[in-house]
């Protein structure tokens, strides 16, 4: 089967399909009517066309959507895998993902459906349907809800060095701290019908990226000599046996196959081969970026590395202090992106006339509900493990791959399909194994840990900048 060719206006109606969701939803597919032979121009009016933006602007949401708060813990994943298999696993999981994304387009250009959920509908029928849509809301619920638990244990325990605030202090609160941040940045936000008005926040997003990783640069030749002498024999290591937690990091810092299709649809004059490029640039920039974030992160630390880079660095650090916060007001502009992807999920599902009550409602159930789970709990390390494993890895790999096996004429076992079935096994073999490795650590008790001081902070010692 030749390559897809350009979409004909027929298909251009079919790439508006989520968007149209989010944005004006005069006449949203139920998934009772889905694939039921219904013509696309009784589905969908012409309407004006949905706001769009050139590759450039588009990369900024690409990556901002892609690194994320899983930046931070690539340092951890070299420490599992082992530093020297740690930076050869990280290309593998770039490459793949790059793949995998390309793939999932190139798929949706075969049977003309737009959406993740349209896509596995023309698969799978119903079943694969629902089970991505199950999915597609999970991952990026649970993320939401991780974003505001970060925010509340970091930016509470800045606010209390910097103000040197008391116990009782409203401010040394997380619960109202978090309130705080969603009423101020989170709402108005995600109240936007479309991801391109995000552009500009995705790129304020990646320059707060810049400036947490030229903070843990400076720390690398300013503050290593302290971790030094704490380093027990072979602290460097280059290979280690957590390769499986390893991926689960990497999968879940490269994990934005739920946000394709909101992504492709921002794109001005989309197609195969602008998709192609724009995913390439972005997962090799979002490569360099884990990079560096990884070498110098595990460079400074190595045995003493958390899941959290930033949780090893001393709380009377005001530069990294400064670093935390950029943190924060980074996945802050991270959610809404999330927040659009539950809501288009929610639209798709629930045959309801759009209206602006609607959105409103719909967007503010969804942080709401967001905002109490975070405060009712600080402890998701379970948690996040199994979105990871259950949700990121079916998403990133193994859905978009089945989606084409099945989608594409010719056996599975043929040439231009063997890269697809490699990529589903591997995403099968990594859940399977992840799970059970999940499921062997339930009993641990250090997954709860937050703001331990580490040993080489007990020292009293002031921080150059």
């Amino acid at each position: 089967m030749s390559e897809p060719q350009k979409p004909s206006p027929n298909e251009k109606s079919y790439i508006l399909d989520l968007h149209k969701a989010v944005l004006e939803q005069q006449s949203v597919e139920s998934p009772s009517d889905s694939g039921n032979g219904h013509d696309t121009q009784q589905l969908f009016q012409e309407e004006k066309p949905n706001k769009t933006t050139g590759l450039e602007f588009a990369s900024f949401n690409y990556i901002n959507s892609i690194l994320g708060s899983g930046v931070i813990g690539i340092p951890y994943a070299l420490k599992q895998a082992g530093f020297g298999f740690g930076l050869l696993l990280l290309g593998f999981i770039a490459l793949v993902t790059d793949y995998s994304l390309i793939l999932m387009v190139r798929s949706a250009h075969i049977s003309s459906s737009f959406s993740y959920q349209g896509l596995m509908q023309a698969a799978f029928g119903n079943p694969g349907f629902y089970l991505l849509t199950f999915l597609q809301f999970t991952y990026p619920f649970i993320a939401m809800v991780s974003y505001n638990v970060v925010v509340g244990d970091t930016v509470t325990k800045v606010l209390i060095r910097i103000f040197n605030l008391k116990p009782w202090s409203l401010l040394a609160r997380r619960d109202f701290v978090v309130f705080l941040a969603t009423v101020f940045i989170t709402i108005p936000l995600c109240l936007f019908r479309d991801m391109a008005k995000l552009a500009r926040a995705s790129l304020i997003s990646l320059f707060f990226v810049v400036f947490i990783l030229v903070a843990i640069i400076i720390r690398l030749f300013t503050f290593s000599h302290r971790v030094t002498p704490f380093h027990g024999i072979n602290s460097w290591q280059a290979f280690n046996w957590g390769i499986i937690p390893a991926i689960g990091i990497m999968a879940f810092a490269f994990m934005c196959h739920h946000n394709v299709f909101l992504l492709y649809s921002s794109i001005e004059a989309a197609d195969q081969t602008r998709w192609d490029k724009v995913t390439h640039y972005s997962v090799f920039t979002s490569f360099i970026v884990s990079v560096l974030f990884g070498v110098t992160g595990y460079a400074t630390f190595n045995s003493f590395v958390q899941g959290d880079l930033l949780e090893n660095y001393c709380w009377d650090d005001d530069l990294m202090n400064a670093a935390r916060i950029a943190f924060s007001a980074t996945i802050l502009l991270t959610y809404p992106i999330e927040c659009m992807v539950t809501r288009a999920v929610i639209d798709q599902i629930v045959n309801i006339a759009d209206s602006s009550v609607r959105h409103y409602a719909v967007t503010l159930t969804i942080i709401s509900i967001t905002y109490i789970l975070s405060v009712a709990t600080d402890c998701l390390g379970v948690v996040l493990e199994l979105n990871g494993v259950l949700s990121a890895v079916p998403l990133a790999f193994i859905l978009p791959a089945a989606s084409y096996l099945k989608l594409e004429e010719g056996s599975v076992f043929c040439k231009r399909k063997l890269p697809a079935f490699g990529l589903a096994l591997f995403g099968i073999t990594v859940a399977v194994v992840g799970l059970f490795h999940i499921v062997i650590r339930f009993s641990s008790d250090d997954r709860c840990s937050h703001g331990r001081i580490m040993p080489y902070c007990i020292q009293n010692t002031t921080f150059p900048f």
